[in-house]
């Protein structure tokens, strides 16, 4: 696949409510504290939300009081940026799901996961092309089950 612009990831971060956790960058910029604004305004229900500001998309997946974030170049698809935060929730529940995760304090898991932060960030740019067609195919099985699930609502 040919190579996304390095920069399409700008920003991540794993909160317990509003308390950021753990978060990576590599660069400079206010996308902390717009992303820490966003967090503080975000609903608890489970769900994903997206809002735009300045050119980048910050992205956000809400759930069981935890919120996941990632702060993308406008250019990056929408469902790249929630392949991401998808994987990296899950990743996350994984190895502090039920303990850690619960009692951490602010940014005290940074050392931790914020390598592994940068690695699903560079997993998920180079493997854009492939998610995609994946998430295509994902939508096309999504809907022929409900077509055939409405024709068999029809036939009984």
């Amino acid at each position: 696949m040919a190579r996304t612009n390095q920069e399409s990831f700008i920003y991540s971060f794993v909160a317990r409510g509003t308390v950021v956790l753990a978060e990576y960058t590599e660069f400079t910029g206010n996308f902390p504290a717009i992303a820490a604004q966003c967090l503080q305004r975000l609903p608890s229900s489970n769900d994903k939300f997206t809002y735009n500001c300045d050119h980048h998309t910050f992205n956000f997946l809400v759930e069981d009081g935890y919120a996941y974030c990632v702060v993308a170049k406008e250019a990056m698809s929408k469902q790249i940026s929630i392949a991401f935060l998808e994987r990296m929730k899950a990743d996350f529940k994984q190895r502090y799901g039920g303990g850690k995760a619960g009692t951490a304090m602010a940014k005290s898991l940074n050392k931790e996961f914020g390598p592994v932060m940068k690695e699903h960030m560079k997993y998920i740019i180079e493997h854009a092309e492939e998610i995609e067609k994946l998430l295509k195919v994902k939508a096309q099985v999504s809907e022929v089950k409900s077509i055939m699930l409405g024709n068999i609502d029809k036939v009984m």
